[in-house]
């Protein structure tokens, strides 16, 4: 006899979200799948910043280990504003735009690396 798996709500998993407050409406938009943490390289494009992070890969043919840097487009909101050099909190969300499917949620403080 086979059994079958219990489903796990969605809900249940994740229960984050981000509200955004914009200056006329307010979005809720609900963190599913990746959270990642790192750094802000630049936040010049209009509600959007470049959030880089740096994943070790190890490689077993050569038994070493090599840097490899990540760079990923989010949406940052007016209510959190993040600025170039700022170690921030990101979660995957619906598409917003082409590039876009990250959201910041949080600007963590004193992080330094």
């Amino acid at each position: 006899m086979v059994e079958k798996k219990a489903k796990i709500d969605k809900k249940q998993r994740r229960d984050e979200a981000v509200i955004v407050r914009e200056v006329r409406t307010e979005e809720v938009y609900p963190i599913r799948g990746n959270i990642f943490e790192g750094k802000v390289t630049s936040a010049k494009a209009n509600k959007t910043v470049t959030v880089e992070r740096e994943l070790i890969q190890y490689i077993p043919k050569y038994e070493r280990y090599r840097k490899i840097r990540s760079r990923i487009k989010a949406h940052n909101p007016l209510s959190i504003n993040a600025k170039e050099g700022d170690w921030v909190k990101i979660g995957e969300t619906r598409r917003i735009s082409k590039t876009k499917s990250f959201i910041v949620m949080e600007v963590l403080k004193g992080k330094t690396q």
